[in-house]
């Protein structure tokens, strides 16, 4: 963590064709000014569990400055508890505030407030279609969650729709929206013309990552963890499932492959892709394979847990969140496409998801 990687930098550069995001890092506090956040990466910070002090960084592509926190900034104020991911639609951002059980809203070139849609219940992932957006939401431990339909116009949530247990990530695909139940081990599949679950795909157990590829729809599993009783509450390996990779044919509903991992312990995570290859984090390790590989990988391309992924998809090169502890900031690490670290970049506290702009 404490290790200095600008060193990699310079030669590095000769290893990767069109890199972006290399050299020295420059951190900076901005504090006055007109700002612009265009070009680059936006990187959510949870920030402690009730101090509210979450955040969204930006690094700059331009120079690779740092602005640590872009809404304090930008707005004097803080966005709020556990700022869990955002997602961009239509020239603003629209920033997930779980534990506030919010979402903030900012013009997407200067991050100034825009708005503030109240009214959710644990809110995790969203996603937008023309006048829509689609938040997932917890509700509550041990019920089914929910998605809420909120209208763009009024900024209000027009409607809710049933879905399985702890639904996490989405993704928008031919007006369908597939929604990760973390909770269990399904996908429920949602029309967005008529805002109703039309399916739901049974795939392993807490899926937690969803990706396209060249040739479908892929969704990491994390599979069930089940944890014993006093003293030590430890891990029960023979009650736990093991992790999966699930391949989804998206034009009919049906899974077509299933890879399933080893370890019955481990919670592989932190799926991503750039189109031609996925990665995930596993037993420890960074993984790299081909959506077409029937199995997986065998060598680690980087020997290290991340607790947010993110793969450029101009250059290639990948972004690691790495989260010491909840007191202090985070860093992301930018490796090229072979593994090679170029840069790190000190972010905010529990630094989570890492989007590209």
């Amino acid at each position: 963590m404490k290790k200095q990687l600008t060193s990699f930098a310079i030669s590095a550069l000769f290893l990767s064709a069109g890199i972006f995001f290399t050299g020295c890092s420059k951190e900076e506090d901005k504090t006055n000014g007109d700002l612009t956040f265009n070009a680059g990466a936006l990187v959510t910070n949870e920030g402690q569990f009730q101090k509210g002090n979450g955040g969204v960084s930006f690094i700059s592509q331009q120079n690779n400055e740092v602005t640590r926190d872009v809404f304090m900034t930008v707005n004097n104020r803080p966005l709020g508890d556990v700022v869990q991911s955002l997602t961009e639609h239509d020239g603003k951002i629209y920033v997930v505030v779980n534990n506030s059980e919010k979402i903030e809203i900012a013009d997407a070139r200067t991050f100034k407030e825009a708005g503030v849609i109240n009214g959710l219940q644990l809110p995790r992932y969203a996603v937008a279609s023309e006048d829509k957006l689609y938040v997932t939401e917890w509700v509550n431990y041990g019920l089914s969650g929910r998605v809420a339909v909120i209208d763009l116009d009024s900024n209000t949530v027009s409607k809710t729709i049933t879905v399985g247990q702890l639904p996490e990530k989405v993704l928008l695909l031919n007006k369908k929206l597939y929604v990760l139940n973390n909770g269990e081990n399904t996908i429920s599949v949602i029309n967005t013309t008529t805002d109703a679950v039309e399916t739901t795909i049974p795939v392993g157990d807490s899926p937690n990552g969803i990706v396209t590829t060249s040739d479908g729809i892929w969704v990491l599993c994390g599979g069930k963890k089940v944890y014993g009783g006093a003293p030590d509450y430890a891990l029960d390996p023979n009650l736990s499932t093991a992790g999966s990779l699930v391949k989804i044919n998206p034009a009919t509903g049906a899974v077509t492959r299933t890879i399933t991992f080893n370890s019955k312990t481990d919670m592989p995570t932190n799926l991503a892709t750039n189109g031609n290859k996925m990665y995930y984090n596993a037993e420890g390790k960074l993984y790299q394979m081909a959506p077409s590989d029937t199995a997986l990988a065998k060598t680690s391309l980087i020997n290290r847990n991340f607790s947010g992924l993110g793969i450029n998809p101009k250059s290639g090169n990948i972004f690691g969140a790495v989260s010491p502890s909840f007191s202090s900031n985070g860093k992301v690490i930018c490796y090229n496409g072979l593994g090679v670290p170029l840069d790190s970049f000190t972010v905010g506290i529990g630094p989570n998801n890492i989007y590209f702009r």
